[in-house]
C-alpha cells in the first residue's frame, strides 16, 4: 500500500457513515441521550411532565405527517414508515428537552439537555441516511463544496471515428497517445427552446476518449434523478464520474457521454415528465436535450445510440420516454420506478395535469401504451430492491408489460430497499449493459 492510499484510508471524511463503528456509536449515543432525557427524579416529572412530553410529541408527529403526506404531498408514494418513525423519535427528544430545560438548575445542565436532544436528532438523521444511503461518507456529504467542474468542451473535431454496420465502436477504436486518465464533468444550461421548460443547469460527463483526436462518436445516456432531487446528485451522491472513469480505463478511454438534465425545474416540483398543464417536460427531454447535444457536442446519432435511464421518479420518466419517444431512445434503464407517473392517486394526477381528461392521460401512460403498441426494437433494464415493498410490485408489473409488448427486457433484483442503496450500485452493474445496447462494446 502506498503512502497516498494509506493516507486516504485514514482520512476521516472517507470513513463510512453507513456501516461500521460510526453509525453504531451515533445510535448508542442517541438512545442513551433519549433515555437520559426521559428519566428524572420527582413525582411531578413522572405524573405530569413526562406524559405531557409524550402526548405533545405524538400530536406534533401526527400533525407533521398530515402536513407532509396529506397537504404538501412532496412524495407521491408518501414518506417511508421508517422515516416517519425516526422523525417522531427526533420530535420526542426535543419535547423531552423542552420540558426539562426550564426546570434544570445551572446553565451547564441545561446545555447538556439541549445537547442530548441534538444527539437524538443526529441519531435519527443517521438512521434515515442508512436507509437511503444518500451520504455514505462525509466526502460525499461535502461533495458540493469539494467537487470541481470543468468548462464544457464544445469544440468540433474534423476527424471522427464510428463503427461500420455490424460492428461496435470498440472494434474500430485504438486509443492514441496522450489519452487522459479521466473524463470531465461540466455544468451547463440546456435551454427549453422548443418546450419552454425552465430547467436548472445540467451536468455532462465526457469520457477520456472524447478529448483526443480523432474523436470517436460516442453513444449518449440521458440520466434522470428522483424527486426531490438535483441533477448533480449523480455526480455528488452516486459519484458517477468515478464509475465512468473506471469503465473507460477498461475500454481504452471509451465510455458513454452521460447527460444529466433537470426534469423537475426545482427540487420539490413534480412535472410527471409529461407534456401537460404542469409543464412540457417530455418535449424538453425528447426534443430540447437531444437537439442541444447535437448542436454542442459530437456524439453518435440514431435511436440505437441513445439510451435514457433514471432512478425512482427518474426511472418512471425513463420508461415514459422509451414508449412515448421511441424514435429518440432505443433503450432505457428504469431503477425503482413506478408503474405510472403520479401525484398521489390517478384522480389527483389527471385532475392536476389534464383537467380531469382521463383519455389524455392514458394516451401517454406507459402501461396503457405498452398494452396497445409493440416495441420489438426497444431494450429495457428494470432494477429494483428485494425489500422495496412499495416499488417492487410495480416494477414486476412493468417488466411483464414490457415483455408482452415485445421489448427485449430484463429484470434485476438487488439487495436493499429504496434509495441510493440501490441506485449507486445499480448504475455500476448496468453500465456494461447500457454500453452494449448503444453500440459501444460487445
Amino acid at each position: 500500500m502506498t503512502s497516498a492510499s494509506l493516507a486516504l484510508t485514514w482520512n476521516p471524511i472517507d470513513w463510512s457513515l453507513i456501516h461500521g463503528p460510526i453509525p453504531y456509536a451515533v445510535l448508542a449515543a442517541g438512545w442513551g441521550s433519549l433515555l437520559a432525557l426521559a428519566i428524572s427524579r420527582g413525582r411531578p416529572w413522572w405524573n405530569r411532565r413526562l406524559p405531557a412530553a409524550l402526548l405533545l410529541a405524538a400530536v406534533l408527529s401526527r400533525v407533521l405527517d398530515l402536513v407532509v403526506d396529506g397537504w404538501w404531498h412532496p412524495f407521491p408514494e408518501g414518506l417511508p414508515r421508517y422515516v416517519t418513525w425516526w422523525i417522531a423519535t427526533a420530535i420526542l427528544g426535543f419535547c423531552l428537552a423542552g420540558f426539562r430545560v426550564p426546570r434544570l438548575p445551572g446553565r451547564r445542565r441545561r446545555l447538556l439537555a439541549v445537547g442530548g436532544a441534538a444527539l437524538v436528532l443526529l441519531m435519527c438523521s443517521s438512521q434515515v441516511n442508512r436507509g437511503f444511503e444518500q451520504y455514505p461518507s462525509a466526502r460525499v456529504m461535502l461533495a458540493p463544496w469539494l467537487s470541481e467542474t470543468q468548462d464544457l468542451a464544445t469544440n468540433k473535431d474534423d476527424r471522427t471515428i464510428s463503427p461500420p454496420p455490424g460492428q461496435v465502436l470498440e472494434d474500430v477504436w485504438h486509443a492514441p497517445p496522450g489519452l487522459p486518465a479521466k473524463g470531465t464533468v461540466s455544468k451547463t444550461p440546456i435551454p427549453g427552446t422548443k418546450s419552454g421548460f425552465k430547467a436548472r443547469d445540467a451536468y455532462v460527463y465526457l469520457p477520456p476518449a472524447y478529448h483526443v483526436s480523432p474523436r470517436p462518436l460516442l453513444p449518449v445516456v440521458v440520466l434522470l434523478g428522483g424527486q426531490p432531487g438535483v441533477p448533480e446528485d449523480w455526480v455528488n451522491t452516486a459519484q458517477l464520474n468515478e464509475t465512468l472513469d473506471a469503465f473507460a480505463a477498461q475500454h481504452q478511454g471509451l465510455a458513454p457521454i452521460v447527460v444529466m438534465p433537470d426534469q423537475l425545474g426545482s427540487t420539490w416540483n413534480n412535472t410527471l415528465c409529461l407534456d401537460s398543464k404542469i409543464a412540457k417536460s417530455q418535449t424538453y427531454l425528447a426534443v430540447d436535450v437531444p437537439n442541444w447535444v447535437h448542436q454542442n457536442l459530437q456524439a453518435a446519432k440514431g435511436r440505437g445510440s441513445w439510451s435514457i435511464g433514471g432512478a425512482s421518479m427518474g426511472g418512471t420518466c425513463a420508461l415514459q420516454l422509451a414508449v412515448n419517444a421511441p424514435e429518440v431512445y432505443g433503450s432505457f434503464l428504469d431503477m425503482s420506478g413506478q408503474e405510472e407517473p403520479t401525484l398521489g392517486t390517478r384522480a389527483q394526477t389527471v385532475a392536476a395535469a389534464f383537467d380531469g381528461d382521463n383519455a389524455a392521460f392514458e394516451a401517454v401512460d406507459p402501461l396503457t401504451v405498452l398494452a396497445r403498441k409493440k416495441f420489438p426494437d426497444t431494450a429495457g433494464a428494470i432494477v429494483v430492491g428485494k425489500t422495496d415493498d412499495e416499488f417492487r410490485p410495480q416494477q414486476e408489473k412493468v417488466y411483464q408489460a414490457a415483455l408482452a409488448a415485445g421489448m427485449k427486457a430484463k429484470f434485476d433484483l438487488m439487495p436493499g430497499g429504496h434509495g441510493w442503496v440501490i441506485f449507486r450500485p445499480g448504475i455500476v452493474d448496468q453500465l456494461p449493459w447500457l454500453a452494449q445496447q448503444t453500440g459501444l462494446i460487445r
